[in-house]
């Protein structure tokens, strides 16, 4: 049972996200990940979008691959790549791991699962753990899925120096059960949720202005690119997301049809 001042401070920042523009939603998911790290004394987090495909006949992970991963504090000297992109890949690739398997028990669900309290002793004495959690001092890691629908999910993760207790997990679950709205707001801004395919960095900057009144030739000076440039983004965008117009694009995000 959380304490009502810890749920009157979720609320606050609950509130806190509904002051971000649309267009920052990168900076409202990097607010709402600081905020709860501090809240648990974690000293990392992720957001992750995963969407299900196909899945073949013998696929433990029933179809879901991981479309696009955020780290809050990027990991020198290589903030793109890393231990966190090389689970993403190890992940599509089917290089299964017993850890791989957590979200994938009650999938399509509003869960928590954590590795201290979810695997064997012995997981964490095996060559996985030492090579992507050890070397960073991580001692356990905690995740929130939220569906999306079905065939979308939303999970945030968090990565601690100590064991993550049971009321961290419930103040973890208290904070993000609550903002569906915001799961998808990010679902859509870096892409997955129905974009044909993940955008690029340079196309989710493009994104964040389009979802803005600035005009392309703003973008493309804001972005430092020519004109030119700007409109191939702009359309590989729209591509994208099946969209013709910034009128329609906008209109995914208010949920007009």
């Amino acid at each position: 049972m959380l304490e009502p001042g810890i749920r009157e401070d979720i609320h606050r920042l609950w509130d806190e996200l509904t002051d971000f523009d649309i267009s920052q939603t990168e900076a409202a998911t990097r607010h709402l990940q600081t905020r709860l790290c501090h809240m648990v004394g974690a000293w990392n987090g992720t957001w992750g979008g995963a969407m299900r495909l196909d899945a073949g006949n013998h696929d433990p992970l029933q179809g879901w691959r991981v479309a696009v991963t955020q780290l809050l504090y990027p990991i020198e000297p290589y903030p793109d790549e890393g231990p966190f992109k090389e689970l993403q890949t190890r992940w599509n690739a089917r290089d299964i791991d017993p850890s791989f398997l957590l979200p994938m028990r009650h999938v399509g669900r509003f869960r928590t699962y954590a590795l201290r309290r979810d695997l064997p002793a012995d997981w964490f004495e095996d060559a996985f753990y030492r090579a992507y959690f050890q070397p960073y001092g991580t001692i356990d890691a905690a995740f929130v899925g939220f569906p999306i629908n079905r065939d979308a999910e939303s999970h945030f993760g968090f990565y601690s120096r100590t064991a993550f207790t049971e009321r961290d997990l419930a103040l973890l679950a208290y904070a993000l059960r609550g903002i569906k709205w915001f799961h998808r707001q990010a679902m859509l801004t870096s892409g997955p949720l129905i974009a044909k395919s993940p955008l690029t960095p340079t196309e989710r900057k493009v994104l964040r202005l389009l979802l803005t009144q600035a005009s392309e030739k703003t973008i493309a000076v804001q972005l430092g690119q020519a004109a030119s440039t700007t409109h191939q983004h702009v359309v590989s965008v729209f591509r994208k997301f099946a969209v013709r117009s910034r009128a329609e694009l906008m209109s995914l995000w208010l949920r007009r049809p």
